[in-house]
């Protein structure tokens, strides 16, 4: 068991020496990663009567991308990890670009977890569909993995197309770990089974229930051709 720490993100503030001393004493204290959170844009709440959210404008999220490059060489020893980016929200190539350059900067310790995302407004001022999402980030966890894999690739998809083109620098071993966040549906189950490497199960509390979670989605992991033993849960509580 691998126990990590929760960078965080809401409480930390905007002091670089604060974000730095956090992630020092955890590396320090044997945390073997850090996880942060992703959001763009917080909604006004006050606008939006009936509208409800996690968090609204006046709680601060870092950009992980732009966070991981500031902490990974004052904590060389702890994995990075996103948990989770909100994918179908992004540009797909932009991301794996960006993703691709962390990997390679921190001699692989990026971890891309990634999922849906439930903020619409930020899918709204992001330029993309909300109701589509589901779909969406399948078809981009499979072109992100063919642009690490390949110098040059040619894709032609229901949201992006790529001619006759490939990112350099591609990440060690031209390939990045995607793990999946969700709270345990039995489509996201299905979903992580296919396609991730790992499932970031989110306000899991271990008990009977859990375990017959888990038991599905190796059944499902089976179901798709995959390894039940390569399909990691990760418990965020």
């Amino acid at each position: 068991m691998q126990i990590g720490v929760v960078f965080p993100t809401t409480e930390i503030g905007d002091d670089p020496v604060a974000i730095k001393d956090y992630a020092q004493a955890a590396e320090a204290l044997g945390f073997r990663h850090l996880l942060t959170f992703d959001h763009v844009l917080g909604a006004n709440m006050a606008s939006r009567p009936g509208w409800k959210g996690f968090y609204d404008h006046t709680q601060g999220f870092h950009e992980p991308f732009v966070l991981f490059g500031f902490l990974a060489p004052l904590v060389p020893a702890m994995e990075l990890v996103t948990g989770i980016v909100i994918l179908p929200q992004r540009q797909t190539a932009l991301v794996a670009k960006q993703a691709a350059e962390v990997a390679l900067l921190t001699g692989g310790r990026l971890r891309l977890g990634v999922g849906l995302g439930w903020n619409d407004v930020e899918f709204e001022a992001l330029g993309q569909d909300f109701a589509s999402r589901g779909d969406r980030i399948e078809e981009q966890i499979d072109l992100m993995r063919k642009l690490w894999a390949d110098e040059l690739i040619t894709y032609s998809g229901r949201w992006d197309t790529i001619t006759d083109a490939g990112l350099n620098p591609l990440p060690p071993g031209r390939s990045i770990p995607i793990w999946m966040g969700s709270i345990g549906s039995e489509r996201a189950l299905r979903r992580v089974a296919r396609l991730a490497d790992g499932w970031i199960a989110t306000g899991f509390n271990p008990g009977p229930e859990e375990a017959a979670q888990l038991q599905r989605l190796r059944d499902y992991v089976a179901e798709a051709g995959r390894n039940p033993g390569r399909i990691i849960p990760w418990v965020l509580s």
